[in-house]
């Protein structure tokens, strides 16, 4: 397999006027509840950006918005013999990406969650009604973000099973027929551990297919 996908085409912008009252104000512009009046000098800036953006746009018009992302992708035929492990490397550090540099949270299924970290129902119908968060918004967010990457760091792991079961060598003279075939003898397992590790697995990609569409920045 071979990947290369370009960045993402550029435009000409022009944002004097946001860069001016950013400086001028900090964000407190951006919230029209506490944005205070502009001044003469504000609204002139404006203008200019605004007059500027119009020429701008003519060339983004012509040349920038008419311009693609470069993507190019080879795929070869053992790279589906086991999609999922070709696939687990690739996913994993793009999750980890996006966990570390994100900077909102989507609204999650109380389901999805543990019990301790859910809104209550005056929250959810404060949310409903004006956007408001709880304060475990974005840990909701966090937790199912963390469960994805638990489960693709266990599909980039060949041998996670190995950790529910305990082989020893065995003396051939006692050994079974089975265990005479292989020169080992099993002598710890856990079932229940492992069936609860797949489950936990099986949950995390659910839960990376639930969210595929909420998985940007």
């Amino acid at each position: 397999m071979k990947i290369k996908i370009g960045n993402y085409p550029s435009r000409l912008t022009c944002d004097i006027h946001t860069r001016h009252m950013e400086k001028k104000y900090g964000f407190m512009y951006a919230d029209i509840n506490k944005a205070p009046t502009p001044t003469r000098f504000d609204n002139f800036v404006e203008g200019i950006e605004g007059s500027m953006q119009s020429v701008y746009n003519v060339f983004n018009w012509v040349w920038f918005d008419r311009r693609k992302q470069k993507i190019n992708v080879r795929i070869d035929r053992w790279d589906t013999w086991s999609m999922d492990h070709t696939l687990g490397p690739i996913i994993l550090p793009m999750l980890v990406q996006l966990k570390r540099d994100n900077h909102g949270a989507p609204n999650v299924d109380q389901a999805d969650v543990p019990k301790e970290l859910r809104a209550s129902k005056k929250q959810r119908v404060k949310y409903n009604t004006n956007g408001t968060t709880d304060p475990n918004h974005f840990k909701r967010w966090d937790w199912i973000m963390d469960e994805m990457i638990w489960s693709f760091e266990q599909k980039c792991r060949d041998d996670w099973e190995g950790d529910y079961y305990k082989y020893e060598a065995v003396d051939s003279k006692d050994a079974t027929e089975s265990e005479s075939l292989f020169g080992l003898k099993l002598v710890w397992e856990d079932r229940e551990g492992q069936a609860a590790h797949q489950a936990r697995m099986t949950n995390g990609f659910r839960l990376f297919g639930v969210y595929f569409e909420n998985l940007w920045d």
